[in-house]
């Protein structure tokens, strides 16, 4: 019997099926205790747009069903829009916000005897979440019921420029500009 039909055969059994009350268990009815579309009665009507617009500006905790470390509930997390590299000039990797777990004092930090790597006790240091938007990231920070703090990005100055100004008269030492 080859290993598809297998898989197929096990998960066709009815002991391995779960109840259909805990599929159809979500994150939503846990969190709000929101009425099952069999007790609205048929005088009433749903408005399904109006809830889903609520539920976008209302964050759903989802701690509750999650299965993160409760360690992880008393770490702030810091939202912010990267800088571009400082040996290039492009813009690239600045265009979306990251969601970055502040370093912990004390997280057994080391250095590795064998290659001179810093090491670190801490699994969350090099863990990070892109998000599009300022909003979606602030938004999943309260979902997860996850201290924040937002670092707003610096305005770049970028001084203007002309080519005229490399003939200019400046008063003072001579510059030399060497081209070989």
């Amino acid at each position: 019997m080859s290993l598809l039909r297998y898989s197929a055969s096990r998960l066709a059994t009815p002991l391995l099926r779960a109840p259909a009350a805990v599929r159809s268990l979500s994150t939503t009815r846990v969190a709000r205790d929101v009425q099952t579309p069999a007790a609205v009665s048929s005088s009433e009507q749903r408005d399904i747009i109006k809830e889903q617009q609520e539920r976008q500006h209302t964050a759903v905790l989802a701690d509750v069903v999650n299965d993160a470390p409760p360690e992880l509930h008393q770490r702030q997390v810091r939202i912010f829009k990267p800088a571009k590299t400082a040996n290039s000039s492009g813009k690239a990797g600045t265009a979306y916000w990251r969601v970055d777990f502040d370093i912990l004092q004390g997280s057994g930090r080391w250095e590795n005897p064998l290659m001179g790597w810093a090491s670190s006790a801490d699994y969350m240091q090099g863990t990070y979440l892109k998000f599009r938007t300022k909003d979606d990231a602030i938004h999943f920070c309260e979902k997860q019921n996850w201290p924040y703090f937002v670092q707003e990005p610096h305005k770049a100055r970028i001084p203007p420029k002309s080519y005229a100004a490399n003939y200019d008269h400046v008063p003072g030492k001579l510059r030399i500009h060497h081209t070989k």
